[in-house]
């Protein structure tokens, strides 16, 4: 089974709210690029495709951490598999249209100058990284709060402009935002780290 059709039977098994449909339409639209756009730029994920595999990586390390019995028996971490899949699934749905192919010179092998692609950020909507997913989740379906904190926060400590009380807090409060934040990590770092 390719990638895409991995998507949308786990969001279609698992995300049946209202508006969810409507949601899974636009992303299969022309309107948008989420299964061919990359993850990043130059990190993780930097290629076509890349968020979508991205997604998907996050979706199962975050079902692997909240399926060990510590995470359920000692720290009562226990989510319906719709929370688990919105909030892994559309955590970087803020990276839609997000990266465009531009070109820059580069030597090749033989050390003559051409034209390279790469992706750079064309950021049309610039309302931040996990609130602007927030934000465009919730023009299509409503979030409990504990999946809203987990998609605003995913990105932990590690965000540029976090704010490091008020992700502590968050954690402290909405145990699926760390979940999901370690998920993302773990995804990042060792399933799609750059060097792999």
């Amino acid at each position: 089974m390719d990638l895409k059709q991995e998507f949308i039977d786990i969001y279609k098994k698992n995300i049946t709210r209202e508006g969810a449909d409507k949601l899974l339409e636009y992303l299969l639209s022309p309107q948008s690029d989420f299964f061919t756009a990359p993850a990043s730029t130059r990190f993780h994920g930097s290629y076509e495709g890349g968020l979508l595999e991205h997604s998907l990586n996050v979706y199962k390390c975050l079902k692997d951490y909240l399926g060990r019995s510590r995470a359920k028996d000692v720290y009562r971490m226990n989510y319906s598999e719709e929370s688990i899949a919105v909030s892994a699934l559309l955590h970087d749905i803020c990276k839609v249209n997000f990266y465009k192919v531009d070109y820059r010179n580069a030597k090749n092998e033989q050390g003559v100058w051409e034209k390279v692609p790469y992706y750079a950020i064309d950021d049309k909507l610039p309302y931040g990284h996990g609130e602007k997913s927030v934000y465009i989740i919730t023009g299509f379906m409503r979030l409990s709060r504990e999946e809203a904190f987990a998609i605003r926060y995913h990105m932990g400590f590690s965000a540029n402009d976090a704010d490091k009380n008020a992700v502590g807090k968050a954690f402290e409060m909405f145990p699926l935002a760390f979940a999901l934040s370690v998920a993302d990590m773990e995804a990042s770092y060792f399933l799609e780290s750059s060097e792999k």
